[in-house]
């Protein structure tokens, strides 16, 4: 289960789903760079543009690589451990005291459906090679059309 959650985060990473959010400052404050908010200000952030930051993902940002987040435990085993991001470079369930109190069993409920659908079935993009979806962001995203697959049977 290491893998998948590593798939998962580095699926919400390219495609978050909530691509674009804002707060409200509460007290007047200043931001780690140096920027002052004012009260009543409403600051934004879009996780779509983080994800694909070469500044907090480094020169391979573009690559679906899920092995960004595991480290090797065991190398003659093949044990990897998973190792989290900053959950403010990765704000996909937001970050700090407002971070979502549903992130756990939002995992826990998405691995459990990759895994009793992988375990039946065989997922096969129907997408011609080098083809990409589109992204579509508004509240919450979406595929342009759908993301097209075969599901195959496993034992059939």
């Amino acid at each position: 289960m290491v893998y998948t959650h590593a798939s998962l985060c580095e699926s919400m990473r390219l495609y978050p789903p909530v691509p674009l959010d804002s707060r409200q400052a509460t007290v007047d404050d200043i931001l780690p760079d140096g920027t002052a908010i004012k009260k009543g200000t409403r600051v934004a952030y879009h996780a779509y543009a983080m994800g694909r930051s070469e500044k907090i993902w480094g020169p391979d940002w573009a690559e679906f690589r899920p092995e960004r987040w595991l480290e090797k435990v065991d190398e003659a085993a093949g044990k990897w451990s998973f190792v989290g991001r900053d959950s403010f470079s990765y704000p996909v369930f937001q970050a700090g005291p407002r971070i979502c109190l549903g992130k756990e069993m939002a995992f826990l409920q998405m691995k459990r459906v990759v895994s009793g659908v992988l375990q039946r079935f065989r997922v096969v993009s129907m997408l011609e090679k080098g083809v990409e979806p589109r992204f579509i962001a508004y509240l919450s995203s979406k595929m342009e059309g759908g993301f097209p697959v075969r599901i195959e049977d496993r034992d059939g």
